[in-house]
């Protein structure tokens, strides 16, 4: 039996999550520690990944996080997180944060990371068909085309897939020659 995979919007599991900066958190310079920034993306991305999938997810790969401006105690960091695209069973999150004083003045990007979950079955054991994305806007459409080639650059680093075998990237680069 061929079933339909379902389409949904990037609206539909876009996730914002804020937090103060305590001491705690912070470094003996007064910088937010990259650790919690880290954890803080994972579940920002993993909320999102699971909403799109309408299952629970587990974190199958963080790409580059990019630091961009250190983060102070006292800092309001905002974090959204937003469906690039959607394989098979795969999701790739886009996560950006913001930084900010307590007021919501002074505000800054501050760091980035695409980050990628799987769905799981109801029993968490195996993996499970995603519905696929459909982009609206423009930016949402260029995060979209730029998917596939981050998802092969993932593969190739993990060794999963040799760069021979790359598809999109191989394009990528006969573009610019």
């Amino acid at each position: 039996m061929n079933k339909e995979r379902a389409e949904k919007l990037v609206a539909e599991s876009v996730t914002t999550m804020t937090e103060l900066i305590m001491p705690n958190e912070t470094n003996p310079l007064g910088n937010l520690m990259g650790g919690y920034l880290m954890k803080w993306m994972d579940i920002a991305g993993g909320i999102c990944a699971a909403k799109h999938a309408g299952a629970h997810v587990v974190t199958a790969s963080v790409d580059h996080v990019s630091f961009q401006s250190p983060i102070h105690l006292g800092d309001v960091i905002t974090l959204n997180a937003r469906v690039t695209k959607a394989f098979t069973t795969s999701i790739e999150i886009y996560v950006e944060v913001t930084a900010s004083d307590i007021t919501g003045k002074n505000a800054r990007k501050s760091n980035h990371a695409y980050l990628t979950f799987v769905a799981l079955d109801a029993d968490r054991q195996k993996p499970i068909i995603v519905p696929t994305l459909r982009p609206v806007s423009t930016e949402e459409q260029k995060l979209f085309d730029g998917a596939s080639r981050r998802r092969e650059l993932r593969l190739i680093l993990s060794g999963r897939i040799k760069p021979s075998d790359a598809k999109d990237l191989k394009s990528f680069f006969k573009q610019m020659d």
